[in-house]
């Protein structure tokens, strides 16, 4: 055998792992890739969390509103035409006109500045 053949061997041997090796570290670059992405892109876990956490906060919130949606209903009710309760139009009297009764306690806060 001479020096031309024996490098053509090499080159088998060498293409024979290499070709592997190369296809071994483009499908692991590949995979590596979407694993990140899974984890940590627009869609993945991280953003799932941050959504859950989220979801959460407007849950509690959501249930806030309805809370005081009921309480202002109940004091819309009895304000109607039908039914007026004296109490409640004596507190928005007094709020809107600015006085106060005899018996009230007035405690003088300082104006807030915003």
């Amino acid at each position: 055998m001479g020096f031309h053949a024996r490098s053509m061997v090499i080159r088998k041997r060498l293409r024979s792992v290499l070709i592997p090796l190369v296809l071994y570290g483009v499908s692991s670059a590949v995979v590596g890739y979407f694993v990140v992405h899974a984890h940590s892109g627009a869609r993945g876990l991280e953003a799932r969390q941050s959504f859950e956490a989220e979801i959460a906060e407007l849950k509690g919130e959501l249930a806030d509103l309805k809370e005081r949606r009921g309480e202002w209903e109940t004091r819309i009710a009895l304000m109607r035409a039908q039914s007026v309760d004296r109490d409640i139009l004596e507190e928005l009297a007094r709020e809107e006109l600015g006085f106060v009764h005899p018996n009230d306690v007035v405690v003088m806060l300082p104006a807030q500045k915003h």
